[in-house]
């Protein structure tokens, strides 16, 4: 029995910064060589970040990311490094490069190049045609990367066929609500049909739209879950794993199997990476896992891409329009959270329909987190306005068209405080009514980034409420969160004036969105006729605002964007 040494760098890389990267690599090879690891496995494309999209289509920016290498190969003395980069050859690959003792041992190529939901891959990358088993003093290890392991009959199965006992799975898998768990069960299970002990390494961190959990672990070949990595946060994970070290023989069962599974033109190679095992060193620590609820699990999420968007792309502060609603009372909690109360600034923008509540409320919430809140009314900017477009719309009555006004007149002033401070501007629309179209296009949509997107308005009540909860306290003022909602935007409106309530819209929403159910399968869930055909009307009828809208964070298994991708000029009808 043999004791492999492998550590698990959940590293959180920015997108384009080969050098911060390989800063970050060098760093957590220099730890793990202290405490003797054999192998340091890191995150699929760690060198580029993920995803670089369209930076790939430079040639220069790919000759970077290969010279980067040289850096990282310098630091691997005493140590086997599995580092995710972009390799070249005919064409480009989505690669890991297996560097030990200061050379470059061998570099894989992803053969499953995923093209669903927000991935692109074929777009870029060739697929690979080859499966490494590499044999690190005796020890025999398969690396293969990300979705290479999600199919059953793929480069894990291989490998182990072909004598691996331990396969290493380096990641950039995006998070989306309970996929940490249903990732976490289909990878042991693949390392209990394999025979093999599973390391998985996620990486960690905010990209655009995405938030990627790390949530790295180590399986053995029962699917016994050895260790777990932190959720959300960069994390260096040790495990010990014991393996046999004699491999499999390559029986006539095993060869027979891969004949079956392998195509032609693929091929298995045999790489030997000379090694000696430590027999002096002391036990790795254990840790305990923890396990978040769904509420802790998706605050988490945006806390990081709120926090990573803000400060990767250069902004010292946001600005958040507070109506003393329940949508910008989250969106400011979680800014105050992600940043810091000293870079949040609060607007307070009334007009003649706004409520002595909805001040008392937002206020009160500032001063519960300690904020500057300012106080800037539009009744005369509305009514300087009107009379500008008094001659115009002579004979018309009021309607949506002043509503609008409103929203655009607070929209325009949140962007002078952007341009004025060099705040970002956080907007503060959720889900269920970006789905249906309820926000105005340059008014409340009118910002940088969307920190609850893709946050139902039902998940809002509760991240407030779980929230509150974590503070013992109404850190969110109680009222705010059984009010009615309200736009206020004309006297005594509500949001049912023009929309279902949100318990019966949001499971439409999700039917429909998510899960692309016609009307038919929604209404055998027992919707109501009428209430399903107008939202369904309406989320198609919305496409074009969604478009416009800024980025934000993805946390159901189907966002808006990158995600769920229709025409705008679509004259289909689901219902």
């Amino acid at each position: 029995m043999t004791i492999i040494r492998t550590a698990l760098a959940q590293i959180n890389p920015t997108v384009g910064d080969l050098s911060g990267n390989v800063k970050k690599i060098i760093t957590c090879i220099r730890k793990a060589r202290k405490i003797k690891t054999d192998i340091i496995a890191f995150p699929e494309l760690a060198v580029t970040g993920y995803p670089p999209e369209d930076l790939l289509l430079k040639p220069r920016f790919i000759r970077d990311n290969i010279d980067a290498l040289e850096k990282i190969k310098a630091e691997t003395e005493g140590i086997t490094v599995i580092v995710g980069f972009v390799d070249r050859q005919d064409g480009i690959f989505n690669a890991a490069a297996v560097m030990s003792n200061c050379r470059l041992v061998d570099v894989y190529h992803k053969k499953y190049l995923p093209n669903y939901g927000v991935f692109d891959e074929q777009r870029y990358f060739r697929p690979g045609n080859r499966y490494p088993v590499y044999n690190l003093g005796g020890i025999r290890i398969g690396v293969n990367i990300c979705e290479d392991i999600w199919h059953e009959k793929g480069p894990a199965r291989i490998m182990a066929l072909s004598g691996a006992e331990v396969i290493v799975n380096i990641n950039a898998s995006p998070y989306h609500m309970g996929k940490a768990l249903f990732r976490e069960k289909l990878i042991t299970s693949r390392g209990l049909e394999c025979g093999a002990a599973i390391v998985y390494v996620n990486m960690v961190g905010g990209q655009d739209e995405l938030v990627f959990d790390g949530s790295s672990f180590v399986a053995d070949a029962e699917g016994r879950l050895l260790v777990k990595g932190k959720s959300f946060t960069e994390d260096l994970v040790i495990a010990d794993i014991e393996v046999h070290g004699t491999g499999r023989k390559l029986s006539s069962g095993n060869r027979k199997q891969l004949r079956e599974i392998m195509r032609e033109g693929e091929f298995v190679d045999q790489i030997k990476i000379p090694w000696t095992f430590p027999k002096d060193r002391p036990a790795g620590r254990r840790r305990k896992t923890i396990r978040f609820s769904e509420e802790e699990e998706v605050y988490n999420a945006l806390l990081l891409g709120t926090n990573d968007y803000v400060r990767k792309n250069g902004f010292q502060g946001v600005v958040i329009g507070m109506s003393g609603g329940v949508d910008s009372a989250l969106v400011t909690t979680i800014a105050v959270d992600a940043l810091g109360k000293e870079n949040v600034c609060g607007l307070f923008m009334p007009s003649k329909y706004t409520s002595d509540e909805s001040r008392e409320d937002a206020f009160n919430h500032a001063e519960n987190l300690g904020i500057k809140i300012i106080e800037i009314p539009i009744n005369s900017v509305f009514s300087a306005y009107l009379k500008t477009l008094a001659v115009s719309f002579e004979g018309k009555a009021p309607d949506i068209t002043e509503e609008n006004l409103q929203a655009r007149i607070r929209g325009n002033i949140l962007m002078a405080f952007s341009n004025k401070f060099g705040w970002l501007v956080l907007t503060t629309g959720n889900k269920s009514e970006m789905s249906v179209g309820y926000a105005t296009l340059y008014g409340d949509m009118a910002g940088g980034f969307a920190v609850i997107k893709d946050v139902p308005k039902m998940l809002v009540y509760k991240l407030c409420e779980w929230r509150n909860h974590r503070a013992g306290a109404n850190l969110i003022p109680e009222r705010i969160l059984w009010k009615d909602p309200t736009a206020e935007l004309k006297p005594d409106q509500r949001d049912t004036d023009s929309l279902p309530p949100y318990p019966l819209l949001d499971p439409i929403l999700k039917a429909y969105v998510e899960e692309d159910r016609s009307m038919d399968e929604i209404l055998r869930m027992g919707c109501d006729v009428e209430c399903t055909h107008k939202v369904i009307s309406m989320i198609d009828r919305s496409e074009y605002k969604r478009r416009q809208a800024p980025p934000g964070i993805k946390i159901t298994p189907r966002a808006f964007g990158k995600d769920r991708r229709f025409p705008i000029t679509n004259k289909y009808k689901s219902y």
